[in-house]
């Protein structure tokens, strides 16, 4: 760092601890460099390790929904459990530049330990490689809730059995007789979104069902992907008899696409949703859905955060929570059955 700055190590020291006797263009050039080098700071790191109950992060990369507020409702019980605070906050949005990503990366690691967070759970959100390196520079341990993307196989995630989840889904409306069953799911690349997809094929494809061009969509889990998709599949020259979504949110965009059509639920149609928020307890018809733990999984990130950030081992780093299949009012046999 000294060399780089063409100054001495103890010129870089007074910089360090504050000191006033540095010439402002040598302070500037030299903070400079330690911002480039995700530089944390003895002083904090030190208040950090000294905290009796620093707090953990807990990060959202989209608004807040349902399905975040049984999150925030399980790392938030399960930190008050532990004796820890957990501070909430969004990043929604990246610099479009690499450079630019990379420096507020940098500058996001640094704000976490001058806050004194000794974790971060990250729910929805797709983290860079490069963020995953300057939170290990920080020593900032890192849970993934639910992932959408992973970076690298070693990062520490927590989630439930999606295929397990979309089989039992499209498993009961096979059941009740339909065979002309629609997929409206999240992110196409999402790796929860692919194996509720492949649970839905695995389903159909066992039944011998064929499924139409045009019978699976992608969207964001979204309420208003639930209308597009869910209009889109019940203007097909043959559409569907169901359909099984990809979260409670846009299932009840699908309630709306099939009302605004005339259709009944389940008369007409059976939609099935997933993640049992309270999307599906007050939609009406109630909402037959995929049963996902979430504050039990924010509760298990919480936990594995904390032992992280005490330097404990993992015996594994992904943990799998079981789904359950809930059915309430919104499925029914296919007409004329």
């Amino acid at each position: 760092m000294a060399a780089s700055a063409g100054v001495s190590v103890a010129t870089v020291s007074k910089v360090l601890n504050g000191h006033d006797d540095v010439a402002p263009a040598t302070r500037a050039l030299i903070q400079t460099l330690l911002q480039q080098h995700d530089y944390t700071g003895r002083r904090v790191r030190a208040a950090r390790r000294g905290a009796a109950a620093a707090p953990v992060e807990l990060m959202f990369g989209d608004d807040l929904n349902a399905y975040s507020t049984a999150i925030v409702q399980g790392v938030v019980s399960a930190g008050a459990a532990a004796g820890v605070t957990v501070a909430v906050s969004l990043r929604t949005q990246d610099p479009p530049s690499a450079e630019g990503r990379r420096r507020a990366a940098g500058s996001w690691a640094r704000d976490l330990v001058a806050a004194g967070r000794r974790a971060v759970i990250s729910v929805v959100k797709d983290l860079t490689v490069h963020d995953l390196q300057v939170l290990s520079r920080a020593n900032l341990p890192l849970v993934v809730i639910d992932p959408l993307h992973l970076p690298r196989a070693r990062v520490t995630s927590v989630g439930s059995t999606n295929f397990a989840g979309g089989l039992a889904a499209t498993e009961h409306l096979l059941n009740l007789g339909h065979r002309r069953i629609g997929y409206l799911g999240g992110p196409a690349a999402a790796a929860c979104n692919q194996a509720r997809l492949q649970g839905y094929r695995a389903a159909m494809d066992a039944a011998g069902a064929p499924v139409p061009d045009g019978y699976v969509r992608t969207g964001r889990f979204r309420y208003d992907d639930g209308v597009v998709g869910g209009a889109a599949l019940f203007d097909l020259p043959e559409p569907p008899t169901a359909v099984f979504a990809g979260s409670d949110e846009t299932a009840a965009g699908v309630i709306e696409a099939a009302r605004a059509r005339g259709l009944r639920i389940p008369e007409d149609v059976s939609i099935v949703g997933f993640d049992d928020t309270q999307v599906a307890w007050f939609a009406a018809p109630p909402l037959t859905t995929v049963r996902q733990p979430l504050q039990e999984m924010g509760g298990v990130a919480l936990r594995t955060a904390l032992r992280l950030a005490a330097g404990e081992k993992l015996d594994s780093h992904h943990v799998e929570l079981a789904t359950e299949l809930v059915v309430r009012r919104s499925t029914a046999p296919p007409p004329g059955r």
